[in-house]
């Protein structure tokens, strides 16, 4: 009978041990899973923020040998920079959802690294709320299919933009709000926490390269 009882005193102390180890098994199990999701999500911000910055870097002021003070081309720069950043976000395999990102930056950066004050464009998004549809600005050359951003603050116009020596580069910014996957966020929340704002995590990431010189 002694035999049974511890038995069973054993048995009853697993399981109440099991218990309360248990919760912290799964926040853990579940942050692991999340981190994957946000480092995917990361990815593609990366990749689209260097593709819109090689486009910029390429384009300069949109002239045909990127000449200085020639804007013939120059109100299609940052369209087509936004056109390949979003290009990347919608690719097939990206886990990035377009309507979660808040907006995208194009700016000026010196021959020091450092972003020239208040040379920087704002684009928005822009989408049909009722059909999910983009709303933005027209892509260019042949203005047929719209963006999901449309451009808001223009304090750096592409005109103004020369590769010529000290040589000054662009950046491309993508904020992005990602949101819970895994019912981690809800389950903080749940238990009183306020780290993350509505199960969401503002993610930022940006690229900058260099203009391109002009042809001789």
């Amino acid at each position: 009978m002694r035999l049974r009882r511890k038995f069973r005193s054993r048995r009853g102390q697993s399981v109440v041990e099991f218990a309360l180890i248990l919760p912290v098994i799964m926040f853990l199990l579940l942050g692991m899973i999340e981190m994957g999701f946000a480092i995917n999500h990361n990815s593609s911000l990366v990749t689209a923020t260097r593709q819109g910055a090689r486009v910029g870097a390429s384009l300069v002021n949109g002239s045909s040998f990127h000449h200085c003070n020639d804007s013939t081309n120059s109100a299609n720069v940052d369209p087509q920079i936004i056109a390949a950043a979003e290009g990347v976000l919608r690719s097939p395999g990206s886990p990035i959802s377009v309507t979660q990102v808040t907006g995208i930056d194009i700016f000026e950066v010196n021959e020091n690294g450092t972003a020239v004050a208040d040379h920087k464009n704002t684009w928005t998004k822009s989408v049909d709320v009722s059909t999910g549809d983009p709303t933005g600005d027209y892509i260019p050359p042949d203005n047929t299919q719209r963006l999901y951003f449309a451009h808001g603050t223009v304090n750096w116009n592409a005109k103004d933009r020369c590769g010529s020596a000290p040589a000054h580069g662009i950046g491309v910014r993508i904020t992005y709000n990602y949101r819970f996957i895994t019912p981690l966020g809800s389950l903080i929340t749940a238990l009183g926490g306020s780290l993350f704002n509505n199960g969401q995590i503002t993610m930022s990431d940006q690229t900058i390269m260099s203009l391109e010189p002009p042809s001789p």
